[in-house]
């Protein structure tokens, strides 16, 4: 899929991503964008001929902006347990600023059952890339002797991936973006060998 959008589709694209973060796929019309961005539905649908197709755009351009950030932290932090804290922090970061208060796949994933398979595959696929990431942090932590793992390296992602999703939804229903980094940092300190 080619992420080369017009700036008009850019904008279209990431008011969204707001509204998919705060409403999940069923939470949002095409009036709901026009508001938004100030042009006729007609103008989206121009630009987006289906709601499945803005939505497979934004979900595959957040896996792209994922992959990219991922593949930074790696490259900037050498640490393993830096890597997962400046992970968390960026999460933090958007919550606590409200920029992003929610993962857009976790919001999607809660609704796999009712959305369309293209858009359904592309948040399975970030998960399995997020799971992957987390897994290689972990091993490199685990061979460095930061971090202690209790089960297999697959099993221990997985659970901090969901600790981290869990958290950004503990931290919505109580109204309270501390609660995010608590957890997080936990989640962390959890992983890490007594020092």
């Amino acid at each position: 899929m080619s992420l080369e959008l017009s700036p008009r589709a850019i904008e279209i694209v990431e008011q969204t991503r707001q509204l998919l973060a705060a409403g999940g796929y069923h939470g949002f019309s095409y009036a709901d964008v026009s508001e938004r961005v100030h042009i006729g539905k007609p103008s989206i649908h121009h630009h987006f001929p289906t709601k499945a197709d803005l939505v497979l755009t934004v979900v595959a351009q957040h896996r792209q902006q994922a992959r990219e950030g991922l593949a930074a932290l790696d490259q900037h932090v050498q640490d393993p347990q830096g890597r997962l804290t400046a992970y968390a922090d960026y999460w933090a970061k958007c919550i606590r600023e409200g920029t992003m208060p929610m993962c857009i796949c976790a919001m999607l994933a809660a609704e796999l059952p009712m959305i369309p398979p293209a858009i359904a595959d592309e948040v399975r696929a970030y998960f399995g890339e997020l799971t992957a990431w987390i897994a290689s942090v972990l091993e490199s932590g685990a061979a460095k002797g930061q971090f202690h793992l209790r089960d297999s390296v697959q099993v221990e992602a997985q659970a901090f991936m969901s600790t981290i999703h869990g958290a950004m939804l503990t931290a919505r229903a109580l109204g309270d973006p501390n609660v995010f980094a608590s957890i997080s940092r936990a989640a962390i300190g959890q992983l890490a060998v007594p020092g």
